[in-house]
């Protein structure tokens, strides 16, 4: 007697190829799909995506750019912070409130250089000399120059060697102030 296969045996059999096959049918399939077009839907994924990249690089850049920002104003302030120092650790040695003052005159300077240099000389030749000067000082040369031009030949003087007299006792006091220094260390 010849010895059949059993059913189960025969099953087994026919589901191993069902197997291979179905394998064999799905790589087929995925290499002729790579030369296709790609459906609306998987062009629409793709769009999606890359438009959220962008956006968020484009916020990763907003970001660092505001990082930049915030870290420049925070040197700033620093920067500020310590020529406040300074200048108060300024006037604290020398007893004089040189803030308030130099913004007054800044102030002064700036009424000055908008007036015609005319209407200004007969103004500024009547102010004390101590003003004269620093306001002087504080305008651009320009300006100081054609007031000058419009004042009296003796008041311009004046204010010419009070000038001078100025920027020799301050390049005294610096050299004063620097051998002090020095001497200090």
């Amino acid at each position: 007697m010849i010895a059949r296969p059993s059913l189960m045996l025969l099953m087994a059999g026919a589901a191993g190829l069902s197997v291979v096959a179905h394998g064999v049918t799905a790589a087929a399939q995925d290499a002729s799909q790579q030369g296709q077009p790609k459906t609306r839907l998987g062009t629409a994924i793709e769009q999606d995506m890359s438009q959220r990249d962008r956006q968020a690089a484009q916020r990763r850049r907003s970001l660092t750019l505001r990082e930049q920002a915030a870290a420049a104003a925070e040197a700033r302030l620093q920067a500020s912070m310590a020529s406040q120092r300074q200048a108060t650790e300024a006037e604290a040695a020398t007893g004089e409130p040189a803030e308030a003052e130099g913004a007054q005159f800044d102030e002064l300077a700036r009424i000055y250089q908008s007036m015609r240099p005319k209407n200004a000389a007969v103004v500024f030749e009547q102010l004390a000399m101590e003003v004269q000067v620093e306001v002087a000082r504080r305008m651009r040369e320009r300006n100081t120059a054609l007031i000058m031009a419009n004042m009296s030949p003796e008041g311009a003087a004046r204010l010419t060697m009070a000038l001078a007299r100025g920027r020799e006792d301050s390049g005294r006091r610096t050299a004063a102030t620097g051998g002090a220094q020095a001497e200090a260390r």
